[in-house]
């Protein structure tokens, strides 16, 4: 009996492969009208499909113009709705047309899951009528996202606290910030929010209660040296940003010198978000490979994914010295079996100067040998050349980094791991030029 089992085995992984195929088919057969309407009609142009009925319960309208112009339009496969069902996130790749500047690639994100997006529509209905089905944009007027009248000049840290990781623990020195560099407005650049139209602060506080990535991309934009994403704009409840490249986890297996470049900025990157002339410190909470992106003609790392961003004011804690406020913060290793996981207290890092947060959320998922992404370990450091592996100092930093023998360890880890980075990548440019 024993004998015939692969058999069997084998006959059942190829029924279950035509099953697979044959299933494919019928699907297409029966969606071939739908599948030519796909690719002649820009569904981008059509107001329910990107809900922009639902504003101002929705995400902003200064690229509404672009959409409603067909500037804007999907590539080969995201015209496809039958894939929708794998596109849990709702991330699309799309170009966008100027006439002077010809088309360019540009990332469209609904900023949640379908299940995401109608959840946010029973709350505001259930908070404005009791029940979870109304008219959503009579509800908005009933909110706590209206509340906020043109008789309300700021926006304070006790109206927001605790809505989103972006105001976590907000200070009014970073409130004043966003609302002076919110982009869905004509009259940006101040921080008064009785500036703003009454559907322009019912969609800014909807952004900041749902998904405030894109607040953090207008708050800390690409064109001043931060390292995320450029914000584009956005029409109903979907937003564009500008196309970086392609992910981090396509570089896995890269040549050694790409990936220490690599290792290197990413280092960098936790470094420029913990300490900044700015004294705001951006704590990044979900860390993984699918989160950042590599620009294909300069290299540069970028942030992709800024859901989970928590914002502490330096200046606010120094001020305000909270108990143990000048006390390192050393982040607590945990080596768990889930992938990019990571361990923290959301209240310490609001109310500590020093922490280490980012350089270990760094190691730890992306680096170290403890960093476990699809099935693989060994981060993105993994098989050094076989002299370095011999040597043994950048196993050692990396292991400091994430999970440190000796207290402090971690930011004596991480300001030497960078350096060994850098010196490494330096010498691979050198010995490239020659």
């Amino acid at each position: 009996m024993l004998r015939f089992l692969p058999l069997k085995l084998g006959r059942l992984f190829r029924c279950l492969k035509l099953l697979l195929v044959v299933g494919l088919f019928v699907i297409l057969l029966m969606n071939t009208h739908n599948l030519f309407a796909s690719f002649q009609k820009n569904e981008l142009m059509d107001r329910r499909f990107i809900n922009l009925n639902k504003c101002p319960a929705c995400f902003g309208t200064s690229w509404c113009r672009k959409f409603m112009n067909g500037q804007v339009s999907f590539e080969t496969w995201g015209r496809l709705r039958f894939l929708d069902v794998f596109n849990v996130k709702n991330v699309y790749f799309a170009q966008y047309g100027e006439p002077r500047e010809g088309t360019r690639r540009v990332v469209l994100k609904r900023l949640g899951s379908n299940q995401e997006l109608a959840d946010i529509d029973q709350k505001i209905c259930k908070r404005a009528t009791g029940r979870p089905r109304c008219d959503l944009i009579q509800a908005m007027y009933k909110t706590e996202f209206s509340r906020l009248n043109g008789d309300v000049r700021l926006l304070t840290p006790e109206v927001v606290e605790g809505w989103s990781d972006l105001v976590h623990c907000p200070s009014q020195r970073l409130l004043d910030r966003v609302v002076r560099r919110y982009a869905e407005t004509k009259d940006s650049g101040s921080f008064l929010l009785k500036n703003l139209k009454d559907t322009e602060r019912m969609q800014l506080l909807m952004t900041l209660a749902f998904n405030p990535e894109p607040l953090v991309l207008q708050s800390f934009p690409s064109d001043e040296g931060w390292p995320f994403a450029k914000y584009l704009g956005a029409c109903g409840r979907v937003v564009a940003v500008n196309y970086v490249g392609e992910e981090l986890w396509s570089f896995y297996n890269a040549p050694w010198e790409k990936r220490v470049d690599l290792a290197r900025q990413l280092m960098d990157i936790a470094e420029q978000l913990t300490n900044n002339d700015f004294e705001f410190a951006l704590y990044l909470l979900d860390v993984s490979f699918d989160n950042f992106a590599v620009g294909p003609r300069d290299g540069k790392v970028i942030v992709v994914d800024a859901e989970n961003v928590l914002v502490a004011d330096k200046r606010l804690i120094k001020q305000n010295k909270p108990e143990n406020y000048d006390v390192w913060y050393e982040s607590r290793f945990e080596d768990c079996d889930k992938e990019a996981c990571l361990s923290f207290s959301k209240e310490s890092l609001c109310s500590r100067v020093t922490v280490d947060h980012n350089y270990y959320a760094v190691c730890q998922n992306l680096l170290s040998r403890y960093a476990t992404w699809r099935g693989t370990t060994g981060g993105l450091l993994h098989d050094p050349p076989a002299h370095m592996a011999k040597d043994g100092q950048l196993a050692a930093l990396l292991d400091e980094c994430t999970n440190p023998k000796k207290r402090y360890g971690r930011y004596t880890a991480a300001k030497e791991l960078r350096d060994y980075l850098t010196l490494l990548a330096s010498s691979s440019s050198s010995a490239t030029a020659r």
